[in-house]
């Protein structure tokens, strides 16, 4: 397959991620790549560097393991757990899973980036007093 290679270093990058590695992203993503996640819509590789800059800003030890991933033609799509601590609130590890749509432009770097995960399962619920109101909104919308 012609991107089965380009798929595997974008799963070693995310794998792998650092504060350091985070500056290489012109190695993963074109100068014009869209990405998308519940918090964020850009567009440029600029934007995408301070949205994983911020990330380990605000997070301790965050690190993606790909859980399954699949290729056709220039589109993949990945699943994955992303494990962090959160700095503000707790030590205690989470984790979110979610998804990933990406597109790979002719020289094998991506140009398209679209994140789906359920920030309210997720993440809202997680959270100290907002996940005391998430979770008894959820549990109030299923009565």
């Amino acid at each position: 397959m012609k991107h089965q290679a380009d798929l595997q270093r974008v799963v070693d990058f995310f794998e792998s991620i650092s504060p350091e590695t985070a500056h290489s992203l012109s190695d993963i993503y074109t100068d014009d790549v869209w990405f998308k996640d519940p918090f964020n819509e850009v567009h440029g590789i600029a934007p995408v560097r301070h949205i994983f800059t911020h990330m380990f800003d605000q997070l301790d030890a965050p690190r993606f393991v790909v859980t399954y991933s699949m290729l056709q033609e220039e589109h993949a799509f990945l699943t994955w757990d992303f494990l962090f601590r959160m700095k503000r609130f707790s030590s205690d590890a989470q984790s979110i899973r979610g998804a990933t749509h990406i597109r790979f432009s002719g020289d094998g770097r991506v140009n398209y980036h679209r994140d789906y995960w359920d920030t309210a399962e997720e993440l809202y619920e997680k959270l100290p007093v907002v996940g005391a109101l998430m979770r008894w909104l959820k549990t109030r919308a299923k009565n």
